[in-house]
């Protein structure tokens, strides 16, 4: 990791502390071919080390990816990955949520490749009933493709927040009360797929992929999703009444960062963010997303 035990433990605590009021039911950290299916890419995805480790590959010919097996609605989902390495301009790493249908929900990080020694960018957004349009994005602290690092979903009905290593890089509110709709009834899949996007995903589509440093692979360990599961039109949560009992005060309703996170979001903000949409005024014109007034960050 590439920020001190200091500096970790409180937002290791705000995790931790979240997942304890949200009761969810536990799907643990396991073996791959348990937990994730292969979904496209033939021999470019592959499951190895004993199922401890997944890689997705893309060529010329192909990409590819896998999903979960099970669909969650709410949680704290995390995976540990390690980003293609070396000049990876004009591909995309995407890992996501998304649910099934027309207007679907979606929580997203896009991993945008560059050519050596240019920083990767991290694209996020967020889509509730088909809508999305909702991009922040920004450099890491560290070298995403040296050593894995942890991604994580912190999903519930009041917020979602976006952490890298287990720091709050993005919270997004349920804006529903001033007419923002919020991911909180389509039960959502885990997704990820290395793909050619070079039409886009560097510097707009300048820097096309360099096909002689291929085949470019990503790396996946450590799956963890402490979540409800949804199976059969209902909530593993609601079905054992693991909420109803563990939490008298309700408290994992309101739950949200503490003041040092805070902190912590501001200064990824402050020194990392590239881009925030609410900041983007030529692409709104008649006045920002309404969600925008109302959210600091």
């Amino acid at each position: 990791m590439a920020t001190s035990h200091n500096s970790q433990s409180l937002p290791n605590m705000l995790l931790l502390s979240l997942i304890l009021c949200l009761f969810m039911v536990v799907a643990s950290a396991g073996n791959f071919q348990q937990d994730l299916d292969l979904t496209w890419g033939d021999h470019r995805a592959k499951i190895i080390g004993g199922g401890n480790v997944l890689q997705l590959s893309l060529n010329q010919a192909s990409g590819s990816g896998f999903q979960s097996k099970k669909q969650y609605l709410f949680g704290g989902i995390e995976m540990q990955l390690k980003l293609v390495a070396g000049n990876s301009a004009g591909t995309v790493t995407a890992y996501y949520l998304s649910s099934e249908g027309p207007n679907h929900d979606e929580i997203d990080f896009e991993f945008l490749g560059n050519v050596t020694g240019e920083p990767y960018i991290v694209h996020t957004n967020v889509y509730s009933q088909g809508k999305g349009g909702r991009e922040q994005q920004f450099y890491l602290w560290f070298d995403p493709t040296k050593n894995f690092h942890t991604y994580t979903f912190l999903w519930n009905p009041q917020r979602i927040i976006f952490l890298v290593d287990n720091i709050p890089i993005r919270v997004f509110n349920n804006g529903e009360s001033y007419g923002v709709p919020f991911p909180k009834s389509k039960p959502m899949k885990l997704y990820s797929s290395l793909w050619n996007a070079d039409q886009w995903a560097t510097r707009g589509g300048l820097v096309k992929t360099d096909w002689s440093k291929a085949p470019f692979t990503a790396y996946y360990k450590n799956f963890n999703a402490n979540a409800c599961v949804w199976s059969g039109g209902s909530s593993s949560c609601s079905s054992t009444g693991n909420i109803e009992k563990g939490s008298k005060n309700n408290a994992w309703q309101t739950q949200s960062l503490d003041a040092i996170s805070r902190r912590r979001l501001r200064w990824v903000q402050k020194y990392f963010m590239i881009y925030n949409y609410c900041s983007d005024l030529k692409r709104f014109p008649r006045g920002r997303p309404r969600e925008c007034n109302r959210s600091r960050f």
